[in-house]
């Protein structure tokens, strides 16, 4: 079994961002933040155990993994998974892109 290496993209470091930045600014507190980061990395470290764990997409080796209300996108390479994006599935997919 190949043990691979999480890269976040520099578009899903901004996704995760702007969702935990979002909650922390609604709340006042940092409390749902840090429970959403959390369900994030739990996730993530789900999909470098069993890659082939997410939905394929149209797009070749472009997976999905549902967490809650968001879609994380990744990438399946030889020696990394590459978390593409963060999807809050909550909102218009005409707005969805990713590449």
């Amino acid at each position: 079994m190949v043990k691979r290496k999480i890269i976040w993209s520099p578009r899903a470091k901004i996704d995760q961002f702007k969702i935990l930045d979002y909650y922390f600014k609604r709340n006042g507190n940092k409390t749902y933040s840090r429970k959403l980061f959390k369900r994030f990395k739990n996730a993530t470290n789900l999909i470098v155990k069993h890659p082939e764990i997410g939905i394929r997409t149209d797009i070749k080796n472009i997976r999905n993994l549902i967490e809650g209300d968001y879609a994380i996108f990744y990438r399946i390479n030889p020696n990394t998974v590459e978390i593409i994006t963060i999807w809050d599935c909550r909102q218009d997919t005409e707005k969805l892109e990713y590449r």
